[in-house]
């Protein structure tokens, strides 16, 4: 398995691969054209937000050089990753001077955000090419849960899943393997429903505040929404991504709008520049958020954009449901909706087959890469294939095979159930319960023998919410652990723990039960505390939400 790194390329992703890398304990020879160039990339890691490393001492893992001087290193390292400039000649000289340093052994990638891997590969002796990948981090790597991990013409099937058990054991990434198409996955689809919302904006149809209003919580994306996403992303990276959409894919509906290419060219490019198409603005009465106005190139104050049925669907908790309900709201919300999301819905069908080896693949590319809650396919089957269609205004004999088939088999829904999560290897949970049973249990919690000395309490109440049987485990855990390696308090969902049981102290408030009250704040005390204080090695894998005393 891999122990040491070289990342050629110190620049935004490049320093930051590098940076997670060391995160998980790997050594890393990080080089750039200058070894001034690579030491200014591992100085401005220590300057981001949020930041890259886990803890500040990992940074010393980290070794600068230049290509010149480091090439030979690079290539006695376990795992060399190329992220220079999104330029395909550039890629493949700097691998060509590569080549002859590399070891039989080492793993060789490239993290191009769509350059297609086998040309990147071409001209590289056969024994490099079998040992050459793609793997496309998300930026910040730390963070973003996405790899794309995409065979070259000649990589070896036991060279992917190497790579594939290292990125998702050693780097906890969610590894998605792609078909070696322009754009891969989540760029191909994110990046075509994005020209078709800043269409809408180019014609005048919606304005930048109505867009983000439309386009994120409500809908089950990020807060960012687009135009944020956008500013944080880089209008420049933004641009690129798409101009080579375009010229390699031949569809223009890739093509951005003018305006991009104007507020690129005067530097506006987001928030590495200070203004894109949001600026703060700072004056006598504090700070605040500046739009562009994209006719007059000026930033004037936000105007809060407001819809019935967006305020109406703040009320339904199911993500799915919301978003159904807002594609078919006959206000300007849902017809931004069919507008934008019925097209980029229509594409991933179309390209899916093209791109990926299954839905369940394009689904979870576009939850982990983009920050969706729910993939295409997902959102397929939450509006429903024949409402989709007829919102988009798209007859069954038009719409792509994987609908029309779906269609033909009498279904509304690609399908029966939600989609299954992805089975990491590191699934020492779901194995401990396969192997023995619970040594205790109650309604909320289990412990579990995870092997080699370690116990793992998992909570399984809804939500992971704090009460009684939650605590009484917490102490029997602990009992049991004594003389054991560790203890693990863990979760088997997406979330670790919503905190204190509310409705619990609720209802004992109303019941004038002050004194099952005040127990129950001792018993939190008491069991946090001896957590605290155990002898024994405590951990907690933290993921998803953990509020108040969770």
């Amino acid at each position: 398995m891999i122990q040491s790194a070289a990342v050629l390329g110190a620049g935004t992703m490049g320093a930051q691969i590098a940076a997670h890398a060391a995160n998980a304990g790997i050594p890393v020879l990080l080089l750039d054209v200058t070894a001034e160039a690579a030491q200014a990339g591992l100085d401005r890691l220590r300057t981001l937000k949020p930041d890259p490393f886990f803890v500040p001492d990992a940074a010393a893992l980290i070794r600068t050089g230049s290509f010149e001087e480091g090439l030979r290193a690079a290539g006695g390292t376990d795992w060399i990753l190329e992220a220079v400039v999104e330029r395909l000649d550039v890629k493949q000289g700097l691998l060509a001077r590569l080549a002859p340093h590399v070891g039989p052994e080492s793993f060789v990638s490239t993290n191009t955000s769509g350059i297609p891997i086998r040309q990147i590969a071409e001209g590289l002796p056969l024994r490099l090419r079998r040992r050459f990948l793609g793997t496309h981090f998300f930026n910040p790597p730390r963070y973003l849960q996405l790899v794309e991990l995409i065979p070259g013409a000649d990589t070896d099937a036991d060279v992917m899943e190497a790579m594939r058990r290292f990125l998702d054991l050693r780097l906890g990434k969610g590894v998605v393997v792609a078909h070696d198409r322009p754009g891969f996955i989540a760029n191909r689809i994110g990046v075509y429903g994005m020209a078709r919302t800043l269409e809408l904006v180019a014609d005048g149809r919606f304005s930048i505040d109505e867009v983000d209003a439309l386009s994120g919580v409500a809908i089950g994306r990020p807060k960012s929404a687009t135009f944020r996403t956008a500013d944080i992303a880089g209008l420049d990276i933004l641009a690129k991504v798409a101009t080579d959409l375009e010229t390699n894919l031949k569809e223009e509906a890739f093509r951005l709008p003018p305006f991009v290419e104007a507020m690129v060219g005067e530097g506006a490019v987001g928030e590495k520049a200070g203004r894109g198409f949001f600026q703060k603005s700072k004056g006598a009465d504090g700070s605040e958020i500046l739009v562009r106005d994209l006719a007059a190139s000026k930033y004037v104050p936000r105007v809060k954009a407001r819809f019935a049925s967006v305020d109406a669907a703040r009320s339904i908790e199911d993500v799915g449901a919301r978003v159904k309900a807002l594609f078919l709201a006959k206000d300007r919300a849902g017809e931004f909706l069919r507008a934008t999301l019925g097209p980029t819905l229509l594409y991933a069908a179309r390209i899916a087959p093209d791109v990926a080896g299954s839905i369940d693949d394009v689904d979870r590319a576009m939850r982990w890469g983009f920050g969706w809650e729910l993939g295409p396919f997902e959102t397929w089957d939450a509006v429903g294939i024949r409402e989709v269609l007829e919102g988009a205004g798209v007859g069954p004999d038009d719409a792509p095979p994987l609908v029309a088939k779906a269609l033909a088999d009498g279904r509304n829904a690609f399908r029966d159930s939600p989609l299954p999560p992805a089975m990491s290897d590191y699934g020492l949970l779901r194995s401990a319960r396969a192997r023995s049973a619970p040594i205790r249990a109650n309604a909320a919690a289990s412990l579990v023998d995870l092997g080699d000395g370690v116990l793992a309490l998992t909570l399984h109440s809804k939500m992971n919410a704090i009460g009684g049987d939650t605590l009484e485990m917490i102490e029997a855990g602990l009992s049991a652990a004594a003389g054991h390696a560790g203890l693990v308090i863990a979760t088997g969902g997406p979330h670790f723990s919503a905190g204190a049981n509310l409705m619990l102290l609720l209802l004992a408030a109303q019941e004038g039960e002050w004194d099952d009250i005040d127990l129950m704040v001792r018993s939190f005390q008491r069991a946090t505390m001896a957590l605290r204080r155990s002898s024994v090695t405590v951990v907690s894998a933290v993921g998803g939400l953990a509020l108040g005393g969770g």
